[in-house]
């Protein structure tokens, strides 16, 4: 399992500040909210986050200004940057982007487009910290912690190591039927022996959870072969 990224919210709207931690944990990042410029700065001198989400208007000063500051130090010079403001006029998008963001977004805001952008960015800085969420109908399946959750927030599960394995496969190869001997290659490994019947039994707990998100009709049995994910 990865370590989990850390982003720093630097963002003074209480009601904002919660949905993007409610957001980012979901999609498998550590949060760190700071309500104004002295408690980002003291949250940056103490550990280096992985990103940071950057409001322009705060309490003692202009995000925008701090930027400059970050990007003038040498520890910060290559943090990536997103601002994250109300702000929507040309002039301060460039003004922004000029100043050493890495990315411009404006509020009102989509999360998920939001962790998508995130994850643009830390592709091209830090491509070891991107957390892969697979979409599956209206959830996602977290390569970070094993979790499948409704894209809504209003369900969440920790798969099993083996029942994750068995579950991603099967969802980035669709459409296709797969027999008990290949999946036990393909999931297990060629060189584990095991009899086929623990698939089933496998395909059987997967879903019961699949069940709980509506998701269950997506395993197909395919009578004489084994089983198959339909998209």
């Amino acid at each position: 399992m990865n370590i989990q990224p850390s982003v720093l919210i630097v963002e003074d709207e209480d009601d904002i500040a919660e949905l993007l931690r409610f957001g980012l944990s979901r999609a498998g990042f550590a949060t760190e909210w700071a309500k104004d410029l002295a408690s980002a700065r003291a949250a940056v001198k103490k550990v280096l986050p992985d990103v940071v989400i950057l409001d322009w208007m705060l309490p003692d000063g202009e995000g925008v200004a701090w930027l400059t500051e970050l990007r003038r130090d040498q520890r910060c010079a290559t943090l990536p940057i997103l601002m994250l403001t109300a702000r929507a006029q040309e002039s301060d998008k460039l003004r922004g982007l000029e100043g050493g963001a890495d990315d411009y977004i404006t509020k009102p805001f989509s999360p998920k487009a939001l962790i998508a952008r995130i994850n643009t960015v830390l592709r091209r800085t830090a491509p070891q910290h991107i957390v892969q969420i697979i979409p599956i109908n209206d959830c996602g399946l977290s390569d970070d912690d094993h979790t499948l959750t409704k894209n809504d927030g209003s369900l969440s599960e920790t798969l099993g190591n083996t029942e994750f394995k068995l579950l991603k496969y099967l969802i980035t190869h669709p459409n296709k039927s797969y027999s008990r001997a290949q999946l036990l290659d393909y999931v297990w490994g060629d060189h584990i022996y095991i009899e086929e019947r623990t698939v089933d039994v496998h395909i059987l707990r997967l879903r019961k959870i699949l069940q709980r998100f509506g998701l269950e009709q997506n395993i197909e049995t395919v009578r004489g072969i084994g089983y198959r994910w339909t998209a």
